[in-house]
């Protein structure tokens, strides 16, 4: 693995639509570049035994999960020929239409930004020390399954 800076992924409260506009604009100049890939998770109104989510508290295992990231990241970034890679994960309470996860690919086919992609968002979820707290509306809560 390389001696890359671990990069902070975490983001307090909602991953802004300005903010990933911006991410995305940043890229314009970047012209060997000829595909992106971008997956933004939000959080969804489910409607679990008669209640209805209105938001969801996440909390992390900090240090452990920048950690595991940068693993990730690594192991994306030699399996697949990519220009750029940006991943944002809120921490703190989302409330129900808001972005809680921002991942990035770019390549310079439009192929391996897609797979890779997919990738970063399945391995994130699967391996990460992330967790989300479901908080209804009557302001009752339960812990989230990540599937």
């Amino acid at each position: 693995m390389s001696e890359k800076k671990i990069k902070n992924i975490f983001v307090n409260g909602p991953i802004e639509p300005a903010f990933i506009a911006n991410s995305i604009a940043k890229h314009n100049s970047k012209t060997a570049i000829g595909g992106h890939s971008i997956f933004m998770g939000q959080v969804r109104k489910d409607d679990i035994k008669g209640k209805f989510v209105a938001a969801i508290a996440y909390t992390a295992y900090e240090d452990l999960a920048l950690e595991k990231m940068h693993q990730i990241r690594e192991e994306i970034f030699e399996k697949y020929p990519l220009n750029c890679m940006h991943i944002y994960h809120s921490l703190g309470t989302v409330k129900t239409g808001e972005i809680c996860l921002f991942v990035f690919t770019s390549s310079a086919h439009r192929k391996p930004a897609m797979a890779a992609c997919s990738e970063v968002v399945d391995r994130l979820k699967a391996e990460l020390p992330i967790w989300g707290k479901e908080i209804f509306e009557d302001e009752t809560h339960q812990w989230k399954e990540n599937i």
